[in-house]
């Protein structure tokens, strides 16, 4: 495994960042000043051992919308090729502000929107590909008196919040193990097989994977927060992690450090010594 450390993510408004088929990447943000938040790490790994290509993504956009204190963060893990990913890594904060536009008091309505019509828009430039998706958009109130974190996510990308030095979950997992959307599913005429939508997907929500769209839709799950002083850490990641590390762990790995970059790092490293299997993100954001 090389060691290539780069500025993976910038803090310009139209900033984004897409991870290649390189090994390692590492966000370094020493010298940046951010608006939105305190800080932001990044770290990315193909995982080679077992994966061939990297299909992950991430965003990052301080100064959201030409608004200081408004930041937009997001990982992405693409399926099946990287054309659904790259379409959204390109095009869902872009999205989000046009219905910022339309919708500016709903941020939760804006972000349902966002999602919705990326994932339609993929569909009609028939990219075969699919994605998961995990967006967090922080900003403040417009008295300045509260400050929000609003988090959106389709399958299974997470994002954790910690709070106390508990983790809170702020997103939820769409798997086909999941009774719910089991449930949505076979109401809808479709099946699961070995916990896949029809057999194929592991996933049940996505942006594109345009084929299944009957069943495996792009509605995302939000919730909105009001941040105050016992908020500390934003974890976003794909399942790489999350599949070897549970919420609280992942959290009680970085509470003792005070630099991002550091952070995503040991997070990396462990779900790499834990036995992930696929490519990983992590995006650690001190709010």
């Amino acid at each position: 495994m090389s060691d290539n450390s780069n500025q993976s993510s910038t803090n310009n408004n139209n900033s984004n960042s897409h991870d290649t088929n390189s090994e390692t990447q590492t966000g370094s943000h020493a010298n940046t000043k951010w608006t939105s938040v305190k800080d932001v790490g990044v770290s990315t790994e193909i995982n080679s051992r077992y994966r061939r290509t990297m299909e992950d993504a991430h965003v990052v956009v301080d100064n959201f919308g030409g608004e200081a204190t408004q930041g937009y963060f997001a990982i992405y893990d693409g399926h099946g090729g990287r054309g659904a990913v790259d379409f959204t890594a390109e095009n869902l904060h872009l999205n989000l502000l046009k219905e910022i536009a339309k919708n500016p008091d709903d941020m939760k309505e804006a972000l349902k929107q966002s999602y919705l019509s990326t994932d339609r828009d993929i569909s009609e430039k028939r990219i075969q590909a699919g994605t998961t998706a995990v967006s967090a958009l922080i900003q403040r109130s417009k008295d300045g008196s509260k400050r929000w974190l609003y988090v959106a996510n389709a399958g299974d990308a997470r994002a954790v919040l910690g709070r106390k030095g508990k983790a809170v979950r702020l997103s939820y997992d769409h798997k086909g193990s999941d009774e719910s959307e089991t449930k949505r599913i076979t109401d809808l005429g479709g099946f699961m097989l070995l916990n896949r939508v029809n057999g194929i997907l592991a996933v049940t929500r996505s942006l594109g994977d345009s084929s299944m769209k009957e069943y495996v839709i792009g509605e995302p799950f939000m919730t909105a927060t009001e941040l105050n002083e016992d908020d500390t850490h934003l974890i976003l990641a794909c399942d790489g992690l999350w599949d070897v590390a549970s919420d609280q762990e992942a959290l009680d790995l970085i509470q003792n450090d005070t630099d991002a970059t550091i952070m995503s790092q040991k997070l990396l490293q462990y779900a790499l010594k834990k036995g992930s299997t696929d490519n990983v993100s992590i995006m650690v954001i001190i709010l």
